[in-house]
């Protein structure tokens, strides 16, 4: 009897052990029951029209004033990478290179909405781009520089749904102008002074524009009272007159290179203004003036990621580094030519593991030297701080550790020293070096929830924020 029983429990565990072999060897052969795609964040909250096309966005329609108040500050940080476009603060006070622990100098915060917009300072007021979900309104809010004091904000309905965030670029002001672009890609061109509204374009409807996943994170750029703006629709670029709201050119789009979340970057080569800009689809050289303003100078269609959120940093020599996440890597490309003739060529590419990449912050560069932060697919160096020659973006001059990891935050120059904002509020002070990594000091400002916003700094004030609150420390150096 126990024998047999013995038996049939052989039979049963050889039958088991078979059935799960057979499975094995199935599952190894055969593919997959469906096609797989990448799942990118953000894309299960998106949908592929907002608006509808009998939605009417009154750009501008209402403006509230709060309060004057006297401004005692003369500083600028005017725009997306600051004055020079280049994230380096030049002018200004002395700046602390280590903190008071007993006292961070927090001298104001605000509450706003969930989002990623930095803000842009102008003589003792901050402007920042904000998105109120109980009112539906993508507002810009104008603060006082000294104590947090609202002045006065504009703002205009739009749906708008929560995806990441909303609200992620910074306006671009002037002595004379402001100008926003919202999430859906709505701009709205103000008076400085009063806030008065001078006009607004809905980019997505006039020019059928595709809106970036996570919404537009395009920073608008003013050159010379024109309003720069790469639309990646009907037009790759238009230029319009701050004052009338008159379409001064269009840049044909003839490749159909769709909006990114990069932001158009001037730049001079031999002696030729041009816009460069990393769209989805490709890389364009855009003339800036003369009577060839808004001609098309020099392309390549190689660079063809689709999530582009670092803007294009370009060398004297005619060399432009991008970058771009969600393991694109970078690729480097050489423009040469004069005289309105140019030509681009692919000089290498690279996966992020193997060389500098970023996935949202655009590099520095500074003294001959170029720094990042490394993304999370960068192997065992992901999100650390680097230096790289830009004679070969491949190789390391050094990192930061293993011990000093940054996640996804942003980083400035300010007095000679780089300020570097952790995802999770840790506020660190570097010194520049070609040698190696010197940490100055390290703090936790506050328990931050992805703090990716760009920084700025003007009179001594550094203003910061996380998904849902700015904040602005005096940082000069006592």
């Amino acid at each position: 009897m126990r024998t047999s029983i013995l038996k049939t429990g052989n039979l049963y565990i050889s039958a088991i052990a078979a059935i799960f072999i057979a499975a094995l060897i199935w599952w190894n052969l055969s593919g997959p029951a469906v096609d797989l795609g990448i799942n990118l964040p953000g894309m299960d909250n998106r949908e592929s029209n907002l608006s509808g096309e009998s939605e009417i966005i009154d750009i501008g329609a209402f403006f509230k004033r709060f309060t004057e108040k006297e401004i005692q500050f003369t500083d600028t940080w005017p725009r997306f990478r600051g004055a020079d476009f280049d994230n380096i603060k030049k002018t200004g006070v002395k700046l602390i290179d280590k903190f008071r622990p007993e006292d961070p100098e927090i001298i104001w915060k605000v509450d706003l909405g969930e989002g990623h917009a930095g803000p842009a300072v102008y003589r003792g007021k901050v402007y920042v781009l904000d998105y109120d979900e109980e009112l539906k309104a993508d507002m810009l809010r104008c603060f006082s520089l000294g104590d947090g004091t609202e002045l006065w904000r504009r703002w205009y309905n739009v749906n708008i749904k929560r995806n990441h965030g909303m609200s992620r670029t910074i306006p671009a002001v002037t002595e004379k102008y402001i100008l926003t672009i919202g999430p859906r890609s709505h701009v709205m061109c103000l008076d400085r002074l009063t806030g008065d509204l001078h006009w607004g374009i809905d980019i997505e409807k006039e020019y059928e524009t595709q809106i970036p996943f996570w919404y537009t994170g395009q920073c608008p750029l003013i050159d010379e009272d024109k309003a720069i703006i790469a639309t990646g629709g009907k037009a790759l670029l238009v230029a319009v007159d701050c004052a009338s709201g008159e379409i001064l050119w269009e840049t044909p789009n003839p490749d159909n290179i769709k909006m990114s979340h990069a932001s158009v970057m001037p730049w001079t080569f031999k002696g030729t203004r041009m816009y460069v800009y990393s769209g989805v689809g490709g890389i364009t050289g855009i003339a800036a003036e003369g009577p060839d303003a808004g001609r098309i100078l020099w392309q390549s269609l190689k660079w063809g990621c689709s999530v582009v959120a670092p803007s294009p940093v370009c060398f004297p020599d005619g060399k432009i580094f991008l970058t771009a996440g969600y393991g694109a890597g970078s690729m480097v490309f050489q423009v040469s030519g004069e005289n309105g003739k140019f030509q681009v060529e692919q000089l290498y590419e690279y996966k992020p593991n193997e060389g500098l990449a970023c996935e949202q912050q655009t590099p520095v560069y500074h003294d001959g030297m170029v720094y990042g932060i490394l993304p999370k697919d960068a192997g065992p160096v992901r999100n650390q701080f680097v230096c790289t020659d830009p004679s070969d973006f491949r190789k390391f001059v050094w990192s930061s550790g293993k011990t000093h990891r940054f996640g996804l935050g942003p980083y400035m120059i300010a007095d000679g020293k780089f300020f570097i904002l952790n995802d999770d509020g840790m506020l660190s002070i570097v010194r520049p070096s070609r040698e190696e990594f010197v940490l100055l000091d390290q703090l936790k400002i506050f328990d931050a929830h992805d703090a990716w916003a760009p920084l700025a700094v003007a009179d001594g004030f550094l203003l910061l924020r996380d998904a849902n609150q700015m904040i602005c420390m005096d940082i000069r150096k006592k």
